[in-house]
């Protein structure tokens, strides 16, 4: 995958965050968190330029990006977060950014609308997972009571890509800000049951329309 584009936008955006949210999140001392934020661009570099490029229909580059910066600054790191406190770092880094705070309230306005539901079906359909180990094959699985619907997920861009780096154990950190996401776009409950990460079957990702 190429660095230019969307990957170098995304680390230009996110990095200070991240910097800042390892010295208020894990407590790194200010000059070791600019240290590990130093560190990290490099190999966020390296990451990147090793992954395939997505098919244009592929929605989910975004995520894979997203997992590659987080896992440039858990290699960096001199000390290995638990679960605990990587979910609680990475939510609040996340959402402390405009760029995410202003995809999910988009996302929110368009969420359940015709165009969504056709997105998720051709998403469904693209299948991109079996030729790209990065990303995700799903179903689009619309509830019978019209309260919304669930994309179930059988492979997982981010299990592969946080298991080839030694990091398969911290992926529920990651899986966590799917409740955050839904909480900001505004116009779902994010519900689930199962991921792959915990040894599900499948990831179940549940959106229930809102009472308004």
């Amino acid at each position: 995958m190429k660095y230019t584009g969307l990957p170098s936008v995304m680390w230009i955006a996110y990095k200070n965050i991240f910097r800042d949210h390892l010295i208020s999140d894990l407590k790194f001392s200010h000059d070791k968190a600019s240290s590990i934020t130093k560190r990290a661009a490099s190999e966020y570099r390296i990451i990147i330029e090793k992954l395939p490029e997505f098919e244009k229909e592929d929605h989910f580059v975004t995520n894979i990006v997203n997992c590659a910066m987080l896992v440039a600054f858990l290699k960096c790191m001199d000390r290995r977060p638990t679960v605990e406190e990587l979910t609680v770092f990475y939510e609040n880094a996340m959402k402390s950014s405009f760029m995410t705070r202003t995809f999910c309230k988009m996302g929110g306005r368009s969420k359940f609308t015709d165009k969504d539901i056709a997105g998720q079906k051709a998403t469904a359909a693209l299948r991109a997972g079996d030729r790209n180990p990065y990303s995700w094959n799903m179903d689009y699985i619309p509830y019978e009571d019209n309260s919304g619907y669930e994309a179930r997920f059988y492979t997982c861009g981010i299990c592969a890509l946080m298991k080839e780096y030694g990091f398969y154990d911290l992926v529920p950190a990651m899986c966590h800000l799917d409740y955050t996401m839904s909480e900001l776009g505004g116009a779902s409950v994010f519900v689930r049951e199962y991921t792959l990460a915990s040894g599900g079957p499948y990831c179940d990702c549940g959106y229930k329309k809102k009472c308004r």
